[in-house]
């Protein structure tokens, strides 16, 4: 009897490290991981695409770096529905991460720590429009933030932000190739995202010559009130070429940051992503006067933010962000863009009017 209460005690302590392993694993899976097949990012391998926002540049003394808190974070997931945030970390200009590190390095841990307990995925962003002249420096950076986040589904890496108008193949692609394999010496899995040239337009360019490596998606960037067809017909061409794309930051407004909401192309934006499964995020969660600012002047630095504190564009990416159901095709189906004719399909091979 003594030795059966013994066996009945050792049970259940196993069972209990048993349960107790399972929810740390869980814990450290709450969200799905992130991975590329084809042309499609996939969140525990089924297609699927998130909708979330942008904080704006992170440089000391810019006025932005505010934001970077665990309440504002927290608020975008609760109250607007984010499934995504992205920590837009400066790193050339004044107050930037080449500049200023410590503070810099602290708010994008803020915004990642943050984004793992609400359970959303976040993007660390290298914001940057020259990365290749400080390639040692992003190499360093993101192998801080790899030892650190690496174990974490919710971590997506984007090495460069907005290169200029400059040669993928000799410029960008070797940057982006040293950065990606320093990440993989220690980060296998997690989602690495790519600039593309000309602030993040040419993702076809892109396409015909991709990185070599697992798990890489391409940043494409938009502003309704500038770009159009033509940019959705080059992304049109980059997914038609077997790439993914990950549109990290989009406004409503022009490409200079300000001007009204483009409403109707925009929506037209929305359609694409939707159909295509493309996960994005807009720019930004500041208070600058300008027109791609979510918030008006003034705004609480903590979230909490009522109707009357958000901009004509802000009310417009809440609506679109908390409304987000995307319904991609299904993994195995590819869009074709064929001139002349509506939209077709590849099938297993086989081509179909869609």
């Amino acid at each position: 009897m003594i030795r059966k209460k013994a066996g009945l005690k050792v049970a259940a302590r196993f069972a209990l490290s048993v349960a107790l392993a399972m929810a740390a694993t869980s814990a450290m899976a709450d969200v799905a991981p992130l991975s590329v097949k084809g042309n499609q990012i996939l969140a525990g391998g089924k297609p699927a695409s998130f909708a979330g926002s942008s904080l704006f540049w992170s440089n000391t003394g810019w006025g932005g770096e505010k934001f970077y808190n665990a309440s504002v974070v927290r608020w975008l997931k609760t109250d607007w529905k984010a499934g995504i945030v992205r920590a837009a970390m400066g790193v050339e200009a004044p107050g930037g991460y080449l500049q200023d590190s410590a503070g810099n390095l602290a708010r994008v841990k803020a915004v990642v720590d943050a984004a793992i307990t609400n359970d959303m995925y976040v993007i660390i962003d290298w914001h940057s429009h020259r990365a290749e002249s400080h390639r040692d420096d992003a190499v360093t950076f993101f192998q801080q933030m790899a030892r650190t986040y690496g174990t974490h589904n919710h971590v997506i890496y984007e090495i460069y932000n907005e290169p200029l108008k400059v040669s993928w193949e000799s410029q960008i692609k070797p940057y982006a190739a040293a950065v990606v394999s320093a990440i993989r010496a220690i980060d296998p899995d997690n989602l690495i995202v790519v600039g593309t040239p000309t602030w993040s337009q040419d993702v076809d360019i892109a396409a015909a010559d991709p990185i070599a490596s697992t798990n890489i998606a391409y940043a494409l960037h938009f502003y309704a009130g500038t770009h159009g067809q033509s940019l959705r017909d080059k992304a049109q061409k980059a997914l038609d070429r077997g790439a993914a794309l990950f549109v990290t930051e989009w406004g409503a407004v022009n490409s200079n940051g300000d001007g009204a909401v483009a409403t109707k192309e925009t929506n037209a934006w929305m359609d694409f992503l939707k159909t295509r499964g493309i996960s994005h995020a807009n720019w930004a969660t500041n208070d600058k006067a300008e027109g791609a600012s979510a918030l008006l002047p003034g705004a609480s630095t903590t979230g909490g933010w009522p109707a009357s504190q958000l901009t004509a564009s802000g009310t417009f990416a809440k609506q679109i962000i908390a409304g987000w159901v995307a319904t991609p095709l299904p993994a195995n189906e590819l869009v074709l863009n064929v001139p002349g004719y509506a939209d077709f399909i590849a099938v297993d091979g086989k081509t179909l009017n869609r």
